[in-house]
C-alpha cells in the first residue's frame, strides 16, 4: 500500500468509519496535537537512552513513557470518533490510568525539594522536551473541549480523555523537575 492516497489534497481527511471532515475540524485539531505529543513523548524516550542515563530509575520512566504514549493512541481514536457515531465499539477509556499518572506525580513530588516559585524551563535536556510535550498537552486538552458526542458512552469517554490530558500535563510538569533533581541540575525559577 502507498503511504499517499491524494484523498487530502483538498484539505479535508476521514475520521473513523470514514467521514470525511476539513483538517481544521475540532477533532483533527485534538487529535493531531496527541500525535505531536506522542512524538515529543518519544523524544523524551529517546533523550533517555543516552548511556548516562542508564538508573533503574531511567528505565522505569521509559516504561511509564511508552505506557502513557499507549493510552494517548487510545484517546486519539476517540477524539478520531464522528459525533453521530459510526457502529465501531472502542474499548473504554480506563481512568485507572489517571490514577496511575497521580500516583507516579505523588511519587516523583515526594523525592524532590518544595517548589518555591513559577518554573522556567530549561536544562537538563529531558526536563526542556518534558516542558515543550507538556504545552502541547495543554493545547490538545484546550482543543480537546470542543469535542462532543451524542451518544453517552462515547460522551463519557470523551470526558475520561479530558481528565488524563489535564493530569497527564502536571505528570510532564513533574516529570521535568524530577530530571533535574535525578541528575542535580538546578532549577530556574521566576522571581517577580
Amino acid at each position: 500500500m502507498k503511504i499517499y492516497t491524494k484523498k487530502g489534497d483538498q484539505g479535508t481527511t476521514s475520521l473513523v468509519g470514514g467521514k470525511r471532515v476539513f483538517k481544521n475540524d475540532p477533532r483533527v485539531e485534538a487529535y493531531g496535537d496527541a500525535d505531536e505529543l506522542i512524538s515529543n513523548i518519544g523524544l523524551i524516550i529517546a533523550e533517555s537512552e543516552n548511556p548516562a542515563n542508564t538508573t533503574k530509575t531511567a528505565t522505569q520512566i521509559r516504561k511509564d513513557l511508552l505506557r502513557i504514549q499507549q493510552q494517548l493512541m487510545c484517546l486519539s481514536a476517540f477524539f478520531a470518533m464522528p459525533e453521530e457515531g459510526t457502529g465501531k465499539k472502542l474499548k473504554d477509556f480506563d481512568d485507572n490510568e489517571i490514577t496511575f499518572l497521580e500516583e507516579e506525580i505523588d511519587k516523583m513530588t515526594g523525592q524532590m525539594p518544595p517548589q518555591k516559585a513559577f518554573v522556567i524551563p530549561g536544562a537538563p535536556i529531558q526536563a526542556a522536551i518534558c516542558h515543550v510535550a507538556r504545552t502541547v498537552c495543554r493545547r490538545c486538552e484546550r482543543h480537546s473541549i470542543n469535542i462532543h458526542s451524542t451518544e453517552p458512552q462515547l460522551e463519557k469517554n470523551l470526558a475520561s480523555c479530558k481528565s488524563y490530558l489535564n493530569r497527564l500535563s502536571d505528570y510532564l510538569f513533574t516529570l521535568a523537575r524530577y530530571f533535574c533533581t535525578i541528575t542535580n541540575t538546578p532549577e530556574e525559577f521566576w522571581l517577580p
